[in-house]
């Protein structure tokens, strides 16, 4: 199984309107704080695998600030089982 569906739009198991929820929330340079919307898609994502694109240019290149994505976890009181 690939961490990326294009037929789905989820990237590890987070479909693209959760990442879309939560993008305000990674955006520097006023990141705002996460929606329940946000919270609840990231409740049913594969951390380990979000943390794959910590470094990736891909993500920077989506305007989204990695070290920004990595606090949403705690942001959304949900246990960050991935050490990145």
């Amino acid at each position: 199984m690939t961490a990326i569906s294009t037929d789905a739009q989820t990237i590890c198991y987070m479909p693209a309107a959760g990442l879309m929820a939560c993008k305000p929330s990674v955006t520097p340079p006023n990141p705002t704080q996460p929606t329940a919307k946000c919270c609840s898609a990231l409740t049913h994502a594969d951390m380990r695998c979000l943390c794959s694109y910590k470094n990736s240019n891909v993500v920077r290149s989506l305007g989204i600030d990695p070290n920004l994505a990595m606090k949403l976890p705690g942001k959304c009181k949900l246990p960050h089982p991935a050490h990145c």
